[in-house]
């Protein structure tokens, strides 16, 4: 982030456009970069700070500016996903996986960025700031990593019917009003069904999935990282520029291109909703002593916290202990957490190894 940031503020100052593929730098220091840049007159662009070569941020700024964003979802981190895919498709655990993406190049020698959900976070909060029509607050963002994904949730995962994928995901809340827009902005590994169009986007892939009024569903998908993806973003910003400039040389009065196009035109920050607000289903496995009725004591739990379950069942056993997969319908995640947090002092609960969403 330094010398970045301080780097782009000396060129803003001299009168320069940017363009940027520095996403960390974009979410934690944006509202500074592009005040300076609207007093200055000058663009600040980031087309390769989001999905590498993949042009959204600009579909997002024009061609769906006519839209009523609902909700955008995203694999955004090539590195976890690769991750993901080896673990699904070979069996192996994460330390596994991760070793060898370090040796292949598609992990850094500290992988913490990625692998907690940190970059996707930067990321999710750009795409949100322009879905939505406001600034975010990076530290509002909800972020959780793949760390403790397992080979057997994924096994469990593709019996249920599902793939797991880290997604960061941005949406309107349900307890927003006409007078007040709440969001939902969070990083976290999440069951997707095997239809949902994100299913199928394996490897060091990304796709973004935008959902609005009236377009319906659109999906941008390609290769999110790399020299080739991100020369075509930084370039396809500088003929942007170079377009406007010319525009602007020749005396053509266009003031909506350079205005609205451009430029970061919002001022407001979005109000997030913290996410025990959160409206969503979980998948979650318990190690249990094998006594009589540890399924409907855990059901009975469940139900006086307003958790309604799709599927209890018994998985086999783990180490002399019963294995226990939960997965919930649409609950509160306070609700869910409450009952969680009952559920941990029971004397037949050994260990609770894996809580998952699920989309």
């Amino acid at each position: 982030m330094e010398p970045a940031r301080s780097l782009i503020l000396q060129a803003i100052e001299n009168g320069k456009h940017i363009v940027t593929a520095n996403k960390a730098v974009i979410s934690r220091y944006g509202s500074e970069i592009f005040d300076a840049a609207n007093k200055k007159g000058v663009y600040v662009m980031l087309e390769a700070a989001v999905g590498g070569g993949i042009p959204v941020i600009q579909p997002l700024k024009q061609s769906l500016g006519a839209n009523r964003i609902q909700t955008v979802t995203g694999i955004i981190n090539g590195t976890t996903n690769y991750i993901l895919t080896r673990m699904k498709n070979e069996g192996a655990d994460f330390s596994e996986v991760l070793a060898d993406a370090q040796r292949l190049g598609y992990a850094e020698a500290d992988p913490t960025a990625d692998i907690d959900g940190l970059d996707a976070g930067d990321k999710i909060a750009i795409l949100a700031s322009l879905a939505f029509g406001g600034r975010i607050k990076l530290e509002q963002v909800y972020c959780e990593g793949i760390r403790k994904v397992t080979a057997t949730d994924i096994t469990y995962a593709e019996k249920l019917g599902f793939v797991i994928k880290l997604l960061a995901i941005a949406s309107r809340s349900p307890q927003a009003t006409p007078d007040q827009d709440l969001l939902s902005v969070r990083v976290h590994p999440t069951l997707v069904t095997l239809s949902h169009p994100l299913a199928s986007i394996n490897d060091v892939y990304n796709a973004i999935l935008v959902e609005g009024e009236p377009i319906g569903q659109v999906m941008f998908f390609g290769r999110g990282a790399g020299s080739g993806p991100t020369a075509s973003a930084v370039v396809s910003d500088i003929l942007n520029i170079v377009a406007v400039l010319q525009m602007q040389e020749a005396e053509v009065v266009n003031p909506i291109i350079p205005h609205e196009m451009m430029n970061c035109t919002h001022q407001h920050y979005c109000k997030i909703a913290p996410m025990e607000d959160l409206v969503t289903r979980f998948y979650t496995r318990f190690l249990t002593k094998d006594s009589p009725g540890v399924i409907g004591k855990l059901g009975t739990c469940f139900g006086q916290h307003h958790v309604s379950i799709e599927s209890i069942v018994q998985t086999g056993f783990h180490e002399n202990l019963a294995e226990i997969v939960v997965v919930t319908h649409d609950v509160l995640e306070g609700n869910f957490n409450q009952a969680l947090s009952e559920i941990k002092g029971f004397d037949e609960i050994d260990s609770i190894p894996s809580i998952l969403r699920v989309l």
